[in-house]
């Protein structure tokens, strides 16, 4: 069939589908590998980790795939106000054969968007239990658990209205510094002392639920030195909004330097805390969570603080 289609007496209209379909393979196809090459290194939450470049790679993936969708939108909403507008005669909107449904562009839709959906969600699937977890909070008993052999634990402890955080491999030792060493798989052990709270490691692409009596856990290996900002994503009460404080992804050396010197310069303090485990109950008489080193309440002979004892060679986990 010609370039050119017959209409009315004589006239020739231009084969519009054929003239769009040609503009928008050109405009995806220059489109997407600039976005590709020129944002796609930038898109958030960076590289930082593994989780984070994988979830900045899945962006980029999806966005690639929706960029010609929203382009050929456009182009369609353009094309229509330029060729079809009433100063060049277009023609009003109105019923009649041309009108009707056309089944092969409903087939060509269904069947097209089919394939798309069936293909993001298998993407989606393998992207999730490749990198074992991908950065969420998977409970206690994480069904994908990374390759490595040396994994560092480290525990995340949540109260209104602060985050916390114990090193079991150093002694157990507590602290509200966020100290990560680079090139290491982590386990974050995430809980709570009192509400629901969330774990929210923004650079890092980890974010896990803080539940108390919960141990959630989350992983994921460092790649690039650097800051990291950490906040809860869970409404907790008044102070919500100021639950922050910032973390440091360091060379291994300098995460061992200030590993050893904390543990040795905290012991006294560590021995008023309760035994290390992988979650805690807060003295029942206390207000807002928190840690009441009694045990012994006069109002309180069954409430104990803390839970079981847990080795460090329980946990089957050593630092790297």
């Amino acid at each position: 069939m010609s370039a050119q289609q017959t209409s009315g007496a004589g006239a020739t209209e231009p084969r519009h589908g054929m003239r769009l379909l040609a503009m928008w393979l050109v405009i995806s196809a220059i489109a997407d590998p600039l976005f590709w090459f020129l944002a796609g290194p930038h898109m958030p939450p960076g590289d930082m980790t593994t989780t984070a470049s994988g979830a900045q790679s899945d962006f980029n993936v999806l966005m690639m795939a929706a960029l010609p969708v929203t382009l050929g939108v456009w182009l369609y909403y353009g094309y229509a106000a330029v060729m079809w507008r009433a100063s060049r005669g277009g023609s009003d909107l109105i019923g009649g054969p041309k009108a009707r449904s056309n089944l092969r562009v409903q087939a060509a839709w269904i069947g097209t968007t089919t394939v798309v959906v069936l293909a993001a969600f298998v993407y989606g699937t393998v992207e999730l239990v490749v990198p074992a977890g991908a950065g969420g909070g998977e409970g206690p008993q994480p069904i994908w658990t990374p390759t490595s052999k040396t994994i560092l634990p480290i525990q995340v402890i949540a109260q209104q209205w602060k985050f916390s955080y114990r090193y079991p491999t150093y002694g157990g030792f507590e602290t509200d510094q966020l100290m990560i060493p680079n090139d290491t798989t982590v386990a974050f052990h995430v809980t709570s002392l009192d509400v629901i709270h969330e774990f929210w490691a923004y650079q890092l692409e980890v974010k896990a639920d803080a539940n108390p009596g919960t141990d959630n856990v989350a992983f994921t290996t460092t790649k690039v030195l650097g800051n990291v900002t950490v906040r809860c994503s869970e409404l907790c009460g008044i102070w919500h909004g100021a639950m922050f404080n910032f973390g440091h992804v360091v060379s291994k050396s300098q995460f061992q330097a200030w590993a050893t010197t904390s543990e040795a310069k905290l012991a006294p303090v560590t021995k008023l805390l309760p035994a290390f485990s992988w979650s805690y109950t807060p003295d029942a008489n206390g207000a807002a969570g928190g840690y009441y080193p009694d045990n012994a309440d006069k109002y309180n002979k069954i409430e104990t603080y803390g839970a079981d004892k847990v080795s460090v060679a329980d946990t089957k986990i050593k630092s790297s």
